[in-house]
């Protein structure tokens, strides 16, 4: 390990150990147990989210599992009998009319659009998906609005003390946190009687705890691409296996335009279930005609998303005998792919306006404060990354220049998970940023006030260590563009327990700065410098500006026309932002 390397390593353990003391949502050192014990039962909110917070996998243990694996068939079985215990059978599952949907990319966006256009009609829906950004209850939604603080305390006791009340010794008493969820989502749909649900599947799709759907109105499965293979599965191909194992016989489904090799595997699967399987025809096929369609959220890669959705919703009305589907452009719209192609027709004015006014924070979603400008996407696979380098470079490209002055690239960024973090830290190269900034996806060094922002499932060493490979990662990449002996790490300056910038670089030659702060919070005070209108912190703490590289780039900051800001790599990040750029989202 080289001396700067040695210095880094050693601020960021000391960082850890002065912050763990009051950190109480990222579990304890080493991966021992921290989790609280469950609260006696009350009807707050908070309570309600501390007790379903025990149900996440600590970090141990997690890593134990991920070797111990069992059969993912008796996992699904597993989920069927807590069903039963919570009071609900399969068959009850078939009264809410679901959109099943999966996908790599975009199947989160796709179920939005899908949500909004056929509340558009007048219908009441449940939308349940994940992960969340702000608070936990954004994942159940009724009509496209969370519940509320006490309808979701209220289904909470409920759903818990029934599955305590039918443990035995035959079974673990409560489900993990993703599957209480699913089944309290179940439960949530069924009494307040919707009319339809748009269910996204968590992680894959055969095995998925969502997949004891038996009997959906229709399935769809958005753009494929590699992640999440340690579960999944190391190529396309397998992947592809685990997302068409939503179909059902009998049951339509869709898919956008997909490689070769995904798309064969889905035939393959669709006919082995006896499942019509279709491909959307683009957007474009759709406007032939008529007015473009404007869409909610931006990227040209929502155009997949509103493609598929459209064909969801269409199926869906179709299916429960709508009369208002939109007249059909082609009788026989053909093969493609050796697939049929789905209905090419004219979008109706609720489709129109529903794809127009559909919202879903923190995909290419755009904050404009002041001189600071904040480019907000989740993107998480090595093509989302692209699809958001592309709709960032767009985007600076169409923002009108209101000043001569200066403008600043900051790019901030975190990624979880088993993904090739330097693979998607070369994608976000090509935008130029004059500061790289990572971080932890904890909105404060101490999560102990808000609830909704603890977890479990990584211990606080493990996330600064990650943070600092970013940064070498970064470091990497830059060194690869010039030459290694035009700069050099400089030794940390010494910080002592509230030394909170854990690990600064110099600049060079048409290359970054990079940084690292140990919280969301920290890091946008720094890039902030106090000119965000809404973002209005305290003083920052002792040490956060002691280092050259943070006190030059502050000056930089503070006298530039205007900060363009990217927020990507993780949607867990980008919900840490919102929460402090959107206050009123944790209200």
């Amino acid at each position: 390990m080289s001396r700067a390397r040695g210095h880094l390593h050693s601020a960021l353990l000391l960082a850890a150990v002065t912050a763990r003391g009051a950190t109480t949502g990222v579990g304890a050192r080493r991966g021992l147990s921290a989790r609280p014990a469950p609260q006696e039962p009350g009807m707050e909110y908070q309570d309600a989210v501390r007790t379903l917070n025990t149900l996440q996998t600590n970090a141990g243990y997690l890593e134990q599992m991920k070797r111990q694996r069992g059969d993912p068939q008796t996992q699904l079985e597993a989920m069927v009998l807590y069903l039963a215990r919570s009071g609900l059978q399969v068959e009850d599952l078939d009264k809410l009319n679901i959109i099943h949907v999966t996908g790599t990319k975009g199947k989160g966006s796709t179920c939005a659009f899908t949500e909004r256009i056929l509340r558009n009609y007048g219908l009441k829906t449940g939308f349940f998906s994940s992960p969340h950004l702000v608070q936990v209850r954004e994942r159940i939604r009724i009509n496209g609005q969370p519940i509320s603080p006490e309808l979701f305390t209220k289904h909470f006791w409920h759903l818990y003390h029934r599955l305590e009340e039918t443990k035995d010794g035959s079974c673990v008493s409560m489900p993990a946190y993703f599957r209480f969820l699913t089944l309290m989502a179940f439960h949530v749909f069924l009494q307040e009687k919707v009319d339809l649900a748009v269910v996204e599947v968590g992680i894959g799709g055969a095995y998925d705890c969502t997949n004891i759907i038996r009997k959906p109105v229709v399935c769809g499965v958005s753009s494929l691409g590699m992640d999440h293979i340690s579960l999944l599965g190391d190529t396309m191909e397998k992947i592809a296996w685990q997302k068409g194992g939503i179909f059902k016989c009998g049951v339509p489904a869709f898919t956008v335009l997909q490689p070769d090799g995904p798309l064969a595997v889905l035939k393959e699967r669709a006919q082995q279930i006896s499942c019509p399987l279709y491909l959307c025809p683009s957007l474009e096929v759709l406007e032939e005609g008529g007015p473009p369609l404007t869409l909610g959220l931006e990227g040209d890669h929502q155009r997949s998303n509103a493609a598929l959705a459209l064909q969801l919703a269409r199926c869906w009305l179709q299916r429960q005998d709508h009369p208002d589907i939109g007249e059909l452009k082609v009788s026989s719209p053909g093969l493609l792919r050796q697939l049929p192609l789905a209905p090419v027709f004219q979008p109706t004015p609720h489709m129109r306006h529903g794809l127009q006014d559909t919202e879903w924070p923190g995909r290419t979603q755009v904050l404009r404060r002041g001189p600071l400008t904040w480019y907000l996407d989740g993107a998480h696979t090595a093509s989302s990354v692209q699809a958001c380098v592309r709709w960032f470079r767009l985007a600076l490209q169409g923002q009108e220049r209101l000043s001569s002055g200066p403008e600043v690239r900051v790019l901030l960024f975190n990624a979880t998970g088993d993904r090739d973090r330097a693979a998607l830290l070369k994608l976000l190269q090509p935008c130029q940023f004059d500061y790289a900034v990572f971080c932890p996806n904890l909105t404060e060094v101490s999560s102990t006030g808000n609830a909704d922002q603890q977890n479990f499932t990584v211990t606080l060493d493990q996330v600064l260590l990650r943070c600092l490979e970013h940064q070498q990662h970064w470091s990497n990449l830059a060194e690869e563009q010039a030459s290694p002996d035009l700069w050099r790490s400089p030794g940390l300056e010494p910080g002592g327990p509230t030394h909170l910038l854990l690990a600064p670089r110099p600049p060079h030659a048409h290359s970054t700065s990079s940084l690292v702060f140990s919280c969301i919070s920290h890091a946008l005070q720094w890039i902030s410098q106090g000119r965000d209108p809404v973002f209005q912190p305290p003083s920052p703490p002792r040490g956060l500006l002691t280092h050259p590289v943070t006190s030059s780039g502050a000056s930089v900051l503070r006298e530039a026309a205007a900060i363009h800001v990217l927020v990507t790599g993780s949607l867990h990040l980008v919900g840490g932002v919102l929460k402090l750029l959107e206050p009123s989202l944790s209200q």
